[in-house]
């Protein structure tokens, strides 16, 4: 299974916009591509299913066990050429001050060899001191290449990569010389999804011709064709049961969904059947399940709060007793209101008897742990899980019991989520079912009846 790890210096070094041209540039190729995606975020896979043609997974070892990764990342290659995997953060950003579930720590889990995107601008030697900080931090990792961003003309590249290869003998690929035209737009959340930017394709396209141009593919696949023997994985067996159908919301509004959550659901018999929030005015017919993942509610509230035949048909199903799993995006969904940050309040679902509230600043970012602290559709009162947090939104008013315990694995500190009315959970933590497939088995036994 040929694979690189593409990591960065720090956030922001560029490695976003080199993992979306290189893995143009391959496809381009004619090499089949298989996207990865180094923690939890949702907004970059979006990119690199637009560059691949081919949905991107997400491999995070704080969210799933070691073994479950191994199982996910066998699966995701089965029949593909080359394995591109985009890190997060800095290449050794962990948990708080560790390590703990870094892309440094899935390169060596995966054996994958390393290139690191290093950010030149305004430097040159200095570079080579970053590079050789980087490759003696941890000699357990393979530090196999690097491609130089943001940089200034051919000769301030043959500068930086002449230090490089100098001082650490880790060879230098190519380069992207600084170009605002590649740059991918950001808001409250990171970028902007893919979903949503109509220009995606054009940047992307881009990018992959600077790839094509300055950095040597040849020697990226190469390196993809050295990596190590991949770890042995248990066997990741999956009963399939009787068909459930389950609606899942999905259009600009609500695109924040773990492929591999998507698989696990239909692996066990699920029927996915996907509407879009916005637009139509029902829900499917004869659903067993409905599934409001994450998105953007708080951007798209005035055509979301417009349709209020499927707010009306979704609170009436619900009260009826469908089973349904809402997260982040899909909580706030479901709550009487959202207020934008101008203060404008758009009438949502309401049923949850809460107010969604849009802030200023970040409420919850971060990895936390949770325990149910009572029965809901994912399981029984003890579940222990690992999740995700990240929005700017407060929910305020709401009465229905909690069946969360949540805590922060940065802080320590605790609070209570996962609201429960009828059959429907409600709560901000993402969760990738991959890690815990009970989970999904649970949902879709009630759903089944």
């Amino acid at each position: 299974m040929n694979r690189v790890v593409i990591a960065g210096t720090h956030s922001g070094a560029g490695k976003t916009t080199v993992t979306a041209g290189l893995l143009a540039a391959l496809w381009k190729k004619g090499l089949s591509v298989q996207p990865f995606k180094v923690g939890p975020d949702y907004i970059d896979t979006g990119y690199h299913a637009v560059a691949a043609g081919r949905m991107s997974y997400n491999l995070d070892l704080w969210m799933m066990p070691a073994p479950n990764i191994l199982q996910l990342f066998r699966h995701g290659m089965d029949g593909i050429d080359i394995g591109v995997i985009e890190g997060v953060m800095g290449l050794y950003d962990g948990v708080g001050s560790t390590p703990e579930g870094s892309t440094a720590e899935i390169a060596k889990l995966l054996q994958a060899p390393v290139i690191l995107v290093v950010d030149a601008y305004g430097m040159s030697t200095s570079a080579a001191a970053q590079v050789l900080g980087y490759k003696s931090f941890d000699r357990d990792l393979r530090l196999a290449g690097v491609i130089v961003n943001n940089v200034g003309s051919e000769h301030h590249y043959k500068l930086v990569k002449d230090a490089v290869e100098s001082y650490t003998g880790v060879p230098a690929l190519g380069f992207l010389p600084r170009d605002r035209s590649v740059e991918l737009p950001s808001r409250h959340l990171g970028l902007l999804p893919a979903e949503e930017m109509e220009r995606h394709a054009e940047i992307i396209d881009r990018a992959a011709r600077l790839v094509q141009e300055w950095i040597d593919l040849d020697q990226v696949i190469a390196l993809g064709g050295s990596a190590g023997p991949l770890p042995p994985a248990g066997p990741f067996v999956l009963k399939k049961g009787a068909p459930a159908s389950i609606a899942v919301a999905r259009d600009d509004s609500f695109s924040f969904y773990y492929r591999s959550t998507l698989e696990i659901l239909t692996a066990l018999g699920a029927e996915l059947r996907y509407f879009s929030p916005m637009k139509d005015g029902s829900l499917p017919e004869n659903i067993d399940g409905l599934y409001l993942g994450g998105g953007f509610p708080e951007v798209f509230a005035e055509a979301l709060a417009a349709n209020r035949g499927l707010l009306e048909d979704i609170t009436r199903r619900l009260k009826e007793g469908l089973h349904c799993y809402a997260e982040c995006g899909g909580f706030m969904y479901l709550t009487e209101s959202i207020t934008a940050k101008d203060g404008e309040k758009h009438t949502m679902a309401g049923f949850f008897n809460g107010h969604t509230v849009m802030t200023d600043r970040l409420q919850r970012f971060g990895y936390v742990d949770i325990e149910f602290t009572g029965e809901n559709v994912l399981g029984k009162a003890g579940q222990k899980v690992r999740g995700h947090e990240f929005h700017h939104s407060l929910v305020e008013g709401i009465t229905c019991p909690a069946t969360y315990l949540v805590k922060s694995a940065l802080s320590g500190g605790q609070w209570h989520c996962g609201y429960r009315r009828a059959n429907t959970l409600a709560a901000y933590a993402h969760i990738d079912f991959w890690g815990y497939p009970e989970l999904a088995r649970h949902f879709l036994n009630l759903c089944r009846g």
